[in-house]
């Protein structure tokens, strides 16, 4: 994201920002960030982090991908993890962002890989699987929005934080099948970063 649309002196805003884990990231260099964030415990745990880092220039706020309380033409970057722009459904909040975004700023978009490496597999596999990765990915690219891949995955110190791990993704039963299947502490978990600059 740096690398394509750096945002020092921008306004930035972390949408789904949950407990505020990326704020002190963003914050660094950003002229200002707003979180927004719809679950009350997670604004209220990312209000106690801002406090306890004593970070400045940073606003915590109430909100939905579909209603952010920002102004027309407000911001200049949007940064999205895995909340709400999960693909067919999310319009609302592609209307939102089309309406806050200054003209030339962009919105990052971060998912789950569910066509490429080991936990995309894995997810495949879910009984109760919802989403087509190939609509997902025609869905974004009919939204205009480009799609950089990012290869990664999860390292563990430990065979026994990995089964922790897997057991807390997946149902008792997918999960035994998993690590029965995997061996060894890590797992390829690759991203999608889907961007559009409007």
């Amino acid at each position: 994201m740096q690398e394509s649309t750096p945002w020092k002196d921008k306004i930035v805003l972390d949408l789904g920002a949950g407990t505020g884990f990326h704020i002190s990231h963003f914050q660094k260099e950003a002229r200002h960030v707003f979180a927004v964030e719809p679950h009350d415990a997670s604004r209220l745990l990312a209000m106690k982090r801002v406090a306890e880092l004593n970070l400045e220039r940073v606003s915590i706020m109430t909100g939905s991908a579909a209603q952010v309380w920002l102004p027309d033409k407000s911001v200049d970057i949007v940064h999205i993890r895995f909340a709400y722009f999960w693909g067919p459904g999310c319009e609302p909040g592609l209307t939102e962002l089309k309406r806050i975004i200054k003209p030339g700023g962009t919105a990052f978009i971060i998912d789950n890989d569910l066509k490429y490496g080991t936990f995309a597999n894995w997810v495949s596999r879910c009984a109760n699987l919802v989403r087509n990765p190939d609509e997902v990915e025609k869905f974004w690219q009919a939204q205009n929005f480009g799609l950089i891949r990012i290869p990664s995955q999860w390292q563990f110190q430990n065979r026994a934080d990995l089964e922790a791990v897997v057991r807390l993704e997946f149902s008792p039963e997918l999960a035994s099948q998993l690590l029965t299947e995997h061996s060894g502490t890590s797992v390829d978990y690759h991203y999608c970063l889907y961007y559009h600059q409007y």
